[in-house]
């Protein structure tokens, strides 16, 4: 095997990318996990730079309003350039194009049908969704385009749940609490403590409160203020999804992807 020196490494990494920007980049990423003012001599330590490279890096970030220095400490810290383009990729971030790949990891995972939803009103509304691979598909409310009330479908508890009390209580003066079949709940007071339990266990079930012999598990997806985006869920026949593979199996795997679509959109739950 030939050997190669650091000199030649570097050439050969220099060819993909460039070495300043790197640094710079890496200065940057530096500052963000420190959260807050840095010396020049912190960061050149925890970048493993040399000060006066750091010196330089500085100055180009600091012109561009990359980062701000403190003129009574001479400190560093991140300035709001970076908060305006942290915005607008948050509002270029389509949902549904963030979550496509996590509903389809569900179905990979589960063999049933994944949906995505979000909350409009006062009414629960899917935007997306990937079939099952099961021959035998069952043709479900829960399809792209459709609207539905909160109260009978594990995705619109879900959406409920999250939302500030205020929120839910205003949100629920313009549900009609319809009974859709003998699992529906339609007592506020139950319907409350069962939003309590989805709170608590980070998920809501569909025992066939919308349609008979159609069950379903949602989690909650939250975005990078921590607030309600969506939900997530996995829908079937009771045949197929029954209690034993909703509690034993599918909750946590509804939580886990519902978890890490969350992390894509931003969400931190430090």
């Amino acid at each position: 095997m030939k050997s190669i020196s650091l000199s030649e490494d570097a050439k050969e990494k220099e060819g993909k990318y460039v070495q300043s920007l790197e640094r710079a980049l890496n200065i940057l990423e530096v500052m963000a996990r420190g959260g807050g003012s840095i010396t020049v001599t912190e960061l050149a330590e925890k970048a493993d730079l040399k000060i006066s490279t750091v010196h330089r890096l500085l100055t180009t970030l600091s012109h561009r309003g990359y980062v701000e220095q403190d003129p009574e400490d001479n400190k560093y810290r991140l300035g709001f350039k970076l908060l305006e383009i942290g915005s607008a990729v948050l509002q270029s971030s389509d949902i549904r194009a963030v979550a496509r790949p996590y509903l389809e990891e569900l179905v990979d995972r589960c063999n049933e049908t994944a949906n995505l939803a979000i909350l409009d009103g006062s009414q629960v509304v899917y935007i997306d969704q990937v079939e099952s691979k099961n021959f035998v598909i069952v043709k479900m409310f829960a399809q792209i385009g459709n609207r539905g009330s909160v109260h009978c479908t594990a995705s619109g508890k879900v959406l409920l749940a999250f939302l500030p009390e205020e929120k839910i209580d205003e949100v629920l003066e313009d549900v009609e609490l319809i009974k859709y079949t003998n699992e529906t709940i339609v007592e506020p007071e139950h319907l409350k403590k069962e939003l309590q339990r989805i709170r608590e266990e980070g998920c809501a079930f569909d025992w066939g409160e919308r349609e008979e012999h159609v069950r379903c598990v949602a989690a909650p997806i939250f975005d990078h203020e921590g607030k309600i985006a969506a939900s997530i869920s996995v829908s079937g026949p009771s045949t197929r999804m029954t209690s034993y593979f909703i509690k034993n199996e599918l909750v946590d795997i509804v939580k886990d992807v519902a978890r890490k679509t969350s992390i894509k959109m931003g969400y931190n739950s430090n």
